[in-house]
């Protein structure tokens, strides 16, 4: 269990993803540019298995953004895309209306 400080510590907010593309020499990860109103960064997931690169452009999605950047195959990701695993399939995360870019959940 974890306490309600804990969770606030996650900085998670709304972003839109301008380009998506499959990272050279890798199998599951693809590079997102991520609009989120005040700051664009890039964010590498590993979601290529369950999805074209193409399904994520134009979608509003949450990313944990106060993660420290971690780099895989060579690009530094600046967040972590957050979907659901039910073991079967992945499912992707949106908000159910279009909502203003960098909106915080909490």
């Amino acid at each position: 269990m974890i306490t309600i400080e804990d969770f606030q510590k996650l900085d998670i907010r709304i972003g839109k993803v301008l380009s998506a593309e499959k990272v050279k020499g890798a199998d599951k990860l693809i590079k997102l540019e991520i609009d989120f109103g005040a700051e664009k960064r890039q964010v590498v997931t590993g979601m290529a298995e369950f999805f074209a690169p193409d399904y994520f452009v134009g979608k509003q999605i949450p990313v944990i953004v106060n993660l420290e950047p971690r780099t895989l195959k060579g690009i530094e990701s600046q967040g972590m895309v957050l979907s659901v695993n039910t073991g079967e399939e992945l499912v992707f995360l949106q908000p159910e209306k279009e909502v203003p870019l960098g909106s915080i959940i909490g």
